[in-house]
């Protein structure tokens, strides 16, 4: 998976797929058929996000888009995730890139 904030050059076809799949994803946030899930190291993924609504975006990378633009469904979403592991999300595992590929069940090293 890709992370578009490391790319230097978007297409326009590139951009507004980003821009659908952050849409997309802040509006399953807001109905709940998207949960945050925070991995025992502090990362973080999401949970019912679908390959097909992601556009080839890793989550560590989106979390930082939605993060950098404060959005309030995250925050909420990052709150009640939060609660539930008992945990805070580790902004040094966001930094290193440390994501999941299933949803947060197992997490990586970022590449």
């Amino acid at each position: 998976m890709a992370c578009f904030l490391m790319k230097p050059q978007l297409t326009p076809q590139e951009i507004a797929a980003r821009d659908n799949a952050l849409a997309v994803l802040e509006r399953k946030l807001a109905a709940k058929e998207v949960t945050v899930v925070v991995a025992p190291n502090g990362a973080v993924a999401f949970r019912g996000w679908t390959e097909q609504d992601r556009a080839g975006l890793a989550d560590v990378c989106v979390f930082r888009a939605l993060l950098s633009k404060n959005s309030p469904e995250l925050r909420r979403a990052v709150a009640a995730a939060e609660t539930r592991a008992g945990r805070l999300i580790d902004k040094r595992q966001i930094a290193a890139g440390t994501h999941s590929h299933d949803g947060g069940h197992t997490f990586h090293k970022g590449h």
